[in-house]
């Protein structure tokens, strides 16, 4: 690995302070949080500004923002991305570490569709594929889709799925099942979301696979919108409270890992 130029360096570290507060700053500023010389913050900011990377405020004299250069240069990484691919890559950096299954899915209607799958290290593992559709509220990563839809479009899409022919809610419709500890009514599955927004992760208990237990959190895009979810699976042989507890902070790792890879700058 060749070395470190330290004026690059610096200029990163300069470009990386905008990312913080309301986006601007004087050349004070950045001189006291850096600890560089006064005239090398000169040399760097007037670099800056004349390559378009920095832009001076004009109703602000003496403060700069990020200029056009910042924002093509993003633009560029955007168009190249490829969730498929990034998930997938994310997801095997979660396999490696937990050594259990790792899906990332989108959501289609009310069905999730699993878009990268990386699997478990032992011996039993779970038979599942990229490209397959399950109804998404028997799932985790379905469900945490779910939870993240305006409350109108989900009343929309529940009505368009709610089947007479499943026992279920109070008026005999209900939701279809895939095993006997899937959710059927809709209200429950209203309960359950409404929890899953406030913790901001989502559980399934055996819901579509009676041998697996699974944990799930929101995957972002750069403007914050929620585009995918990330899961760990387990079989229940391996499932413990601990156990979920360690893979939920992993999951929760991974997904925002994916978010920043898909350019959502994500907060503590």
């Amino acid at each position: 690995m060749g070395r470190l130029v330290p004026a690059v360096t610096r200029a990163f570290d300069v470009l990386e302070l905008f990312l913080e507060g309301d986006g601007t700053l004087s050349a004070p500023e950045i001189t006291r949080r850096l600890q560089l010389p006064r005239t090398t913050t000169h040399e760097l900011v007037t670099t800056l500004t004349a390559r378009n990377y920095l832009v001076a405020v004009p109703e602000q004299p003496g403060r700069y923002r990020l200029g056009v250069r910042t924002y093509q240069l993003g633009s560029r990484y955007a168009e190249q991305l490829d969730l498929a691919a990034e998930g997938h890559e994310v997801a095997r950096q979660v396999a490696d570490t937990c050594g259990e299954t790792v899906h990332v899915a989108v959501l289609e209607d009310m069905d999730v569709i699993y878009i990268a799958k990386v699997d478990s290290s032992h011996a039993v593992r779970m038979v599942s594929a990229a490209g397959r559709r399950l109804p998404a509220h028997c799932t985790a990563v379905g469900k945490m889709l779910l939870a993240t839809l305006p409350p109108d479009e989900l009343e929309e899409r529940l009505d368009g799925r709610v089947d007479g022919r499943v026992e279920g809610g109070a008026d005999g419709r209900g939701l279809v099942a895939m095993t006997p500890r899937s959710i059927t009514d809709p209200d429950a599955l209203r309960a359950a979301l409404a929890e899953i927004r406030i913790l901001g992760v989502a559980g399934e208990q055996q819901e579509s696979n009676p041998d697996v237990s699974c944990v799930a959190a929101p995957v972002r895009d750069r403007s914050g919108r929620v585009v995918a979810a990330l899961s760990v699976s387990v079989p229940v042989h391996r499932w413990s409270e601990d156990r979920e507890n360690e893979l939920t902070a992993l999951a929760v790792k991974g997904a925002n890992d994916l978010s920043e890879r898909l350019g959502h700058r994500v907060t503590a």
